[in-house]
């Protein structure tokens, strides 16, 4: 369900929210990073992913996730969960108030041999292929996304 921009703020502001983050790698084990356009965390390097909706299952959730933000459907089973994370920001969607509370189910999906994908530019205006060091070592790297890293390892 999409939210009006006011109860959608109300929203943001009363409760966290709940959402799917992919972690996308490639044959070459490196890991699909888009350049934040909005707010949370805009003009950092993040993975790709989005909030759930009420009512939407998790199956359908992804399913919808992995189209906008990838260009391609696959579905959870294809995907291997890594965990649950919370992220803290001081700002929204909105600006520098309210702040945002995301508790993330975050998953790993490694792309089938030959697969190409061709990622919207909604939610990020560049997609890099970045190996683990590289992400690691980069201040463009949100600290978010750099935790996820810890979890593919262990």
């Amino acid at each position: 369900m999409f939210l009006e921009a006011d109860a959608f703020r109300s929203i943001v502001a009363s409760t966290p929210l709940v959402s799917i983050d992919l972690i996308v790698q490639n044959q070459s084990d490196e890991i699909l990073l888009g350049q934040r356009l909005n707010r949370p965390a805009q003009g950092c390097w993040f993975v790709p992913g989005g909030r759930i909706y009420k009512n939407e299952n998790l199956d359908a959730a992804f399913r919808r996730l992995t189209e906008t933000e990838l260009g391609q459907t696959f579905c959870r089973e294809s995907a291997t969960l890594l965990g649950i994370f919370e992220h803290f920001y001081s700002d929204s969607v909105f600006g520098d108030t309210p702040d945002t509370h995301y508790v993330v189910v975050a998953y790993a999906l490694k792309l089938p041999s030959g697969s190409e994908l061709q990622p919207p530019a909604i939610q990020h205006d560049l997609y890099r292929w970045w190996s683990r060091p590289d992400m690691l070592a980069s201040d463009e790297v949100h600290v978010h996304t750099k935790a996820y890293l810890y979890s593919l390892i262990h």
